[in-house]
C-alpha cells in the first residue's frame, strides 16, 4: 500500500499566530516536521497551506507544497483539498501530521502506518501511556479511551475522545496525527460537523459519530505541541540542546 504524508499548515493560529515560521536552529518549525516526516520514509511529503509565505518557506528548504482556500473548519478539510489537488491514483494510505510538532517520534510515524496496513483499518491515530494524575482533569490534554489496554503490538479501536477523564481505565493521551484510506477521508470531510465535534473541539468525534472505527497504536512519547508562546520556548530549548 502506498502512503502520502500531508502536514496541514496556517499562520492564523489563535493562541500564538505565525508558529509555523518561527524559527528553531535557524529553520521554521514547518520545515522541522516536513524533514521529520521526509526520515521516516513512509511515503511522499506535502505541506498543504492558505499561506504565501509558508508555501514559499517550505519551497526554499527543499520540500513540497500545495496552496489551498483559506477557508477550511479543519485540518481535515484542509488536506483533503491537497489530496484532491494532486495525482492521487495510487495512493492508498494518507497521513495527516500536524504543523506544531517538530518532536514527533519518527518510529511512531512507521508504526502507525505500518499497523493501518497490516490490520486494513480505515482510520488509524496514536496513544501514549504518559499521562500524570493532574493531566486527567487537564482540558488541554485530549485523552482517547480504547476497548483493550494499549501494547506495543495491538491496534484496539477508540471507545471515546474526551478533555476530561474520570478515571484512567484504558485512558491514553492522544496524540494529533491521523491515517486515512483514501475512501474513508472522502467519506469523513462529506459530512458535516457534529454536535460533539463542535462541543469538544475535537474533530475525531466527527468519525464515531458517524460510525467510522478509530484504531489507536500505543506511542512510545508525547511530543510537546507548540500551541503557546511558553510551548514554542520550551520545544526550542529541547531541540537546540539536542542538535
Amino acid at each position: 500500500m502506498k502512503t502520502l504524508v500531508i502536514i496541514p499548515s496556517r499562520l492564523k493560529a489563535t493562541r500564538l499566530p505565525g508558529k509555523p515560521l518561527l524559527k528553531i536552529n535557524g529553520l521554521s518549525m514547518i520545515t522541522h516536521v516536513f524533514k521529520t516526516a521526509e526520515r521516516a520514509n513512509i511515503g511522499e511529503v506535502v505541506v498543504a497551506t492558505e499561506d504565501k509565505e509558508i508555501f514559499d518557506d517550505v519551497k526554499q528548504n527543499g520540500g513540497q507544497a500545495i496552496l489551498t482556500k483559506k477557508k477550511h473548519n479543519t485540518g481535515t478539510d484542509r488536506i483533503h483539498e491537497a489530496f484532491e489537488m494532486m495525482d492521487n491514483s495510487n495512493i492508498d494510505l494518507i497521513m495527516n501530521l500536524q504543523g506544531d510538532e517538530p518532536l514527533m517520534n519518527i518510529d511512531d510515524i512507521k508504526n502507525l502506518n505500518s499497523q493501518m496496513i497490516k490490520n486494513n483499518s480505515f482510520l488509524g491515530t496514536l496513544g501514549s501511556n504518559t499521562l500524570n494524575k493532574n493531566d486527567y482533569s487537564n482540558e488541554n490534554i485530549v485523552k482517547v479511551e480504547t476497548r483493550k489496554e494499549l501494547d506495543n503490538l495491538n491496534f484496539p479501536e477508540a471507545n471515546c475522545f474526551k478533555r476530561k477523564a474520570l478515571n484512567n481505565q484504558n485512558i491514553y493521551h492522544h496524540l494529533g496525527i491521523y491515517c486515512y484510506q483514501k475512501d474513508t477521508l472522502r467519506k469523513f470531510v462529506s459530512y458535516k460537523q457534529s454536535h460533539n465535534e463542535i462541543k469538544n473541539k475535537l474533530e475525531q468525534l466527527r468519525a464515531l459519530d458517524n460510525q467510522i472505527n478509530i484504531n489507536v497504536a500505543l506511542a512510545k512519547s508525547s511530543p510537546i505541541g507548540v500551541d503557546t508562546k511558553e510551548d514554542f520556548v520550551a520545544i526550542k530549548k529541547i531541540m537546540e540542546y539536542k542538535s
